[in-house]
């Protein structure tokens, strides 16, 4: 008996210090968030995409009492912080915040991808639809997309255009397929760097996302001629879609929440609770519209499963576009 007694006593004793020093995975969900969390943005500070991440953060932090902080961690098209991430503890707190189509991209763009997405990372929220667009510095002669064509045509090797991400990448290789250009492309790390050869001319045009491009239309420096969506968008009506100008495509970015694949299932329904609370205010959504986008509201399952199909569709994407695998 009394070694019965001891073992029972040595067993709860165990439960209440694991529980006592949090490794108790239960109680450590159950008190999430109760450390900083990690949005981890695959673009530099002052891009595009860095200007959503740190939008959202700032907005979870306030409503959901977490301290969130926004890591840069660009290079290689987002891979290095797809891999941080889908290699980082499952605990909900590192936060994968990028454009699943880039992510899905990436697995046909890459001969060796560092991770399996479908696999490696859920979905734990998504955020918005947007597409990418064709612009031009206001200081060139060139009006619409049947200008630039002509143009590209004539100086055919001559001429050149700037890209910085996977979705601007797919599209404007996608508008050479059809229009049977030969301009060559011209990588950047971000839209910003490539501010200095698109408004000096060395770059005829630029494919890049809404929220610069919109930008630099706001500040007078660009005039869009096109955007990659199948219909207009409500941040920019007057500006035509690539299927209007005679390029049939639909292709748009999306913004997502993804965490590694084994973060347990009531820390990622949290996270989508947030996301969806925050999607719901109206300064929110004027936000996600003014930077060119749509709200797209979904659950982690249903994430996921859109996942799984850009990433069949970006197999396409990349065939159509004669991209080389890097």
């Amino acid at each position: 008996m009394q070694k019965i007694a001891r073992r029972f006593m040595l067993a709860a004793s165990l439960a209440f210090g694991g529980s006592v020093l949090g490794l108790s995975p239960a109680a450590a969900q159950a008190d999430f968030p109760s450390q900083t969390i990690s949005m981890i943005c695959a673009f530099p500070a002052g891009s595009g995409a860095d200007v959503i991440v740190r939008y959202f953060a700032e907005k979870i932090a306030k409503l959901s009492g977490a301290t969130i902080i926004v890591e840069n961690k660009p290079g290689a098209g987002g891979n290095i912080a797809a891999e941080y991430v889908a290699r980082a503890k499952p605990d909900g707190y590192t936060i994968f915040f990028h454009t699943g189509s880039a992510v899905a991209g990436n697995m046909h763009m890459f001969k060796k991808p560092p991770i399996d997405v479908v696999k490696d990372l859920q979905i734990a929220a998504t955020i918005n639809k947007q597409p990418h667009m064709i612009a031009v510095p206001v200081s060139s002669p060139i009006k619409n997309m049947k200008e630039l064509t002509e143009y590209l045509k004539k100086e055919g090797s001559n001429a050149s255009y700037a890209v910085n991400n996977t979705s601007g990448k797919v599209l404007a290789a996608i508008y050479k397929e059809k229009a049977g250009l030969e301009t060559v492309e011209v990588s950047y790390k971000s839209s910003a760097d490539s501010m200095n050869d698109i408004m000096s001319g060395a770059m005829t045009f630029a494919a890049q996302d809404p929220v610069f491009s919109l930008s630099q239309l706001r500040e007078g420096r660009y005039r869009l001629l096109a955007v990659s969506s199948a219909k207009r968008i409500p941040g920019a009506p007057d500006v035509p879609t690539m299927t209007e100008e005679g390029y049939p495509m639909d292709q748009v970015g999306w913004f997502a929440m993804m965490v590694p694949s084994e973060t347990p299932k009531d820390i990622i329904d949290k996270i989508n609770g947030w996301t969806k609370e925050v999607l719901s205010q109206d300064d929110v959504r004027k936000f996600v519209t003014d930077q060119g986008g749509d709200i797209f509201i979904s659950t982690p399952e249903e994430g996921q499963e859109y996942l799984k199909k850009e990433v069949a569709a970006w197999a396409d994407y990349v065939k159509i576009a004669n991209i080389p695998q890097q």
